[in-house]
């Protein structure tokens, strides 16, 4: 079965496309971050999600490739869509959000980004009352989803992947999950 990868940044509507989009097809919907969280429960490491990002690198680690084995056994029997993030922003600069041994692990089939103009993605921001996020300038976001277009093609690269990128705009919901639902049909 397929195992698709679908990323954006933040107030791209990556998670309002794919939530429309998942109502008609036959994909099972996996939270990358969910199962990192299973995992590190299970082995009794952190109690809590934001206890996640404390444990040590290696450890952190060992939960990625976890989970990346774990979706890969669950995608065996039905299609999945793992929800997460192509790279993640930090201080240091970005971060790649699936590192060379998740992908060894995962073998994703496909790649979707969803991307919006860069204008509505601040404007998304600065009305979502129900999120606290870092202000970023217009550039910043332009940025940042470019280096997810290069990483996600670096990925495909090495899993062989397609990367197909949906644009998401403004009162034109219909478009990008009717959009997605054909790319996962095929």
């Amino acid at each position: 079965m397929k195992v698709v990868v679908v990323a954006g940044i933040p107030g791209s509507g990556s998670t309002t496309v794919l939530n429309h989009a998942l109502k008609e097809t036959d994909y099972v919907h996996v939270n990358y971050g969910d199962v990192m969280l299973e995992i590190a429960q299970e082995m009794k490491l952190v109690e809590d999600r934001d206890s996640m990002r404390k444990l040590a690198p290696d450890t952190q680690k060992e939960v990625q490739k976890k989970a990346a084995k774990t979706i890969r056994k669950r995608a065996k029997d039905v299609n999945t869509i793992v929800d997460t993030h192509c790279t993640i922003k930090t201080p240091s600069g970005f971060l790649p959000g699936l590192p060379v041994w998740v992908l060894k692990e995962l073998q994703p089939d496909m790649f979707i980004l969803i991307e919006a103009d860069g204008d509505e993605i601040l404007m998304r921001r600065v009305s979502d009352t129900t999120r606290t996020r870092d202000a970023e300038r217009l550039q910043d976001i332009n940025l940042h989803q470019e280096m997810n277009r290069a990483t996600a093609m670096a990925y495909a690269v090495y899993t062989g992947a397609t990367v197909k990128i949906i644009e998401n705009h403004n009162d034109r919901l219909d478009e990008p999950v009717n959009q997605m639902r054909e790319t996962l049909t095929r």
